[in-house]
């Protein structure tokens, strides 16, 4: 049986460039699909054209529309092969609604080069020493995920309240347990709740426009990870005429960066 996440971003050859897919249960959020299921989708769309080349390097994903329940189809075009990149154009598209949602992605060639990393993983506990959260939003897609907060945890739901810090810390992997690789990372960079439940621990209507992710790691990292948990960081800097920014950061558990993302929410109220 195959694992809720590759049934949801199945896709089937229908044409040059051309794939059919279908929205499942098991990633519905509020409102149709989780957004980090249409990235993932989005990506394997790139991954499974016969031209691509080198590994996902970016993937910039624009929700343009509501995906409703059902099927798609989902076109890639390459706009430019490069010697070092590819980029890609995907858009995906529901019957007679037209265009819900549209990406690019850009691939590179794998090649060892000079590297420095500036940035080190937060010292924190380890997995089998932080608990299980409980009280989270009830949406499908969250079953996807265990999760274990270290920072930030969510927070009772309700009118008002006192301002909090948007910073979420987290343990979070797949369950049942899967491999990692990058469609999956993918669909990882967006598995936070919305900043602005954090903030105001009120509901309120949100959606995310656009979100990019950066991918730091190459195949044989993500092999090295497997299916073992990754520490997932996510931060806000600013709530400003009905959007707010979110940026976050996932690395492996012994401490390597694997992906970095950054989205624009719009929220209501």
């Amino acid at each position: 049986m195959s694992h809720p996440l590759d049934a949801a971003i199945a896709l089937t050859p229908i044409g040059a460039g051309r794939f059919a897919g279908a929205t499942t249960a098991d990633y519905w959020n509020m409102a149709g699909p989780f957004g980090g299921a249409t990235a993932a989708v989005m990506l394997k769309a790139v991954l499974d054209h016969p031209q691509c080349r080198g590994r996902p390097a970016a993937l910039t994903v624009n929700f343009c529309g509501a995906v409703a329940e059902g099927a798609f189809e989902v076109s890639v075009r390459l706009v430019r092969d490069g010697r070092s990149t590819q980029h890609w154009s995907v858009e995906q598209t529901q019957g007679e609604g037209g265009i819900t949602t549209t990406a690019t992605v850009v691939t590179g060639a794998e090649r060892e080069t000079w590297g420095h990393a500036m940035a080190s993983m937060p010292q924190v506990p380890a997995w089998d020493q932080t608990p299980l959260s409980e009280g989270d939003v009830p949406v499908a897609w969250r079953k996807n995920y265990e999760m274990r907060f270290l920072t930030g945890g969510p927070r009772p739901l309700g009118p008002g309240g006192e301002l909090m810090d948007p910073q979420t810390s987290m343990w979070v992997r797949e369950t049942p347990s899967r491999p990692l690789d990058f469609p999956a990372l993918a669909a990882i960079s967006d598995a936070f709740l919305p900043r602005i439940f954090m903030v105001r621990g009120d509901f309120s209507p949100v959606a995310t426009a656009t979100l990019s992710t950066y991918f730091m790691a190459d195949a044989a990292a993500l092999a090295r990870q497997g299916d073992r948990p990754l520490l997932a960081v996510c931060d806000a800097a600013v709530f400003r005429h009905g959007f707010n920014d979110q940026s976050a950061r996932l690395w492996s558990d012994d401490g390597e960066l694997l992906a970095v993302s950054n989205q624009l929410v719009w929220f209501k109220g």
